[in-house]
């Protein structure tokens, strides 16, 4: 028997997306095809029924920003937005900016993959050289955290990822969800995927292969013990999410030279 229901959302296409880079915590908008991705993912949310009490979000813009043009879309822009850094995308280290493409070509598309979509591989930090150190660590949402700017990380895995997103999952959004209130979480590609893993028992072998498209709402079904009742769902037409979902896979590929 459902207990409780919850939607994930991984943020509409932002500007970096589009252009294929790294963008990780790099603070970007969305894109003109990412707002429309996110006034839609609203649309039909609304048409299906979903009415909700409570909102997390990262304190990256893209992410905000999708959930306020998703609450505007279904007329509920008065339901409280809840925001944390635990959301946040994982952090790519030396590897933000560049592009997956060129990294491709470069380092091979299986290593890519690995960077991408392993479950504890890391790749190289962020050193203070870099050309977005000092945009991202001297943010000042980063001084309104629950941590020290000194222990924000400089770079992730998924499992580093998860293991900085359990704890606000366990002590602000599941209290909320066994209240009875309806939440919606706009978050990223991968702090989704970490929750994806914990909540459905995903291994760290098949983790590899969940991809999830930008601005398509998935619904969680769950027992009184917040474990699954079924896998997830994608919400919206199917043809179209696989569509997306290879276009997401296809990030970390060689580009096909043009005739």
């Amino acid at each position: 028997m459902v207990k409780y229901r919850l939607v994930l959302l991984r943020h509409g296409e932002g500007a970096w997306n589009k252009e294929n880079r790294f963008c990780s915590w790099v603070d970007q908008k969305l894109s003109s095809d990412g707002i429309k991705e996110a006034q839609n993912c609203g649309k039909h949310l609304k048409a299906l029924g979903f009415e909700f009490d409570l909102v997390f979000t990262s304190v990256l813009s893209r992410s905000i920003q999708t959930a306020w043009l998703v609450l505007e879309a279904m007329g509920q822009e008065w339901v409280p937005v809840q925001s944390s850094w635990r959301l946040n995308e994982r952090h790519y280290g030396a590897l933000i900016g560049l592009n997956r493409a060129e990294m491709a070509l470069n380092h091979g598309e299986e290593q890519v993959k690995i960077w991408r979509r392993s479950y504890d591989v890391t790749p190289p930090p962020i050193s203070e050289s870099h050309p977005y150190y000092e945009e991202i660590y001297n943010d000042r949402r980063y001084k309104c955290s629950d941590v020290s700017q000194d222990n924000l990380p400089k770079a992730e895995s998924l499992k580093d990822v998860l293991d900085r997103l359990l704890p606000y999952w366990n002590e602000k959004i599941v209290p909320e969800l066994k209240s009875g209130k309806m939440i919606l979480i706009s978050a990223h590609g991968n702090s989704s995927r970490a929750l994806l893993k914990h909540v459905e028992g995903i291994s760290d072998e098949d983790i590899i292969n969940v991809t999830l498209p930008t601005g398509v709402p998935i619904l969680l079904e769950l027992d009184e013990n917040l474990h699954p009742l079924g896998p997830h769902q994608f919400l919206g037409d199917q043809e179209a999410i696989q569509a997306a979902i290879k276009k997401v896979e296809d990030q970390g590929k060689v580009k096909s030279a043009e005739n």
